[in-house]
């Protein structure tokens, strides 16, 4: 079956979501640029005041990015591979290898939303999904918002852990 062509309001949608996630945007540094670098030592470090950890934004970010793509589908909750929604308590020591199954599971997650908002007929941009409170443009842009917080929130983390 042919690719289906993104109207341009998808695309826009879609180019927001890479920017934020993993492309230089206007806001300052992607969500993977500033955890590129991130061990696993420092991703559980809370400073002084901090709510939360790198490695537990970075578990949030890609629960949303699961949330977001189950409103635009209709799925059933229960596929995220972690118990539990929205925070997840993190070990005071994480492994390297959890850690990068961390990293892998954002990276996942990411990949699947983008492939839901390309492939999401435009005139579904005004619906609003079961289980939400805003339209699917909202949501889409939403999730692009929040990765660009939580990215400013993490290089925030990592200039107090220095």
């Amino acid at each position: 079956m042919p690719a289906r062509k993104m109207t341009s309001e998808i695309a826009i949608l879609v180019a927001a979501l890479e920017d934020a996630y993993e492309k230089a945007g206007w806001h300052g540094p992607s969500l993977r640029s500033v955890v590129r670098r991130v061990k696993a030592k420092e991703a559980v470090q809370r400073p002084n005041g901090a709510a939360h950890s790198v490695a537990e934004l970075v578990l949030h970010c890609a629960y949303w990015k699961y949330a977001g793509v189950r409103r635009l589908t209709g799925a059933r909750r229960g596929g995220f591979p972690i118990k539990g929604s929205n925070w997840f308590p993190v070990a005071a020591r994480l492994t390297d290898a959890d850690w990068k199954s961390h990293l892998w599971l954002l990276d996942d997650r990411h990949a699947d939303l983008i492939e839901t908002v390309r492939a999401l007929p435009a005139k579904r941009l005004s619906e609003v999904p079961t289980g939400a409170k805003v339209t699917n443009l909202k949501l889409i842009y939403g999730l692009a918002a929040h990765d660009a917080y939580h990215a400013g929130q993490i290089r925030l983390l990592r200039g107090l852990l220095k």
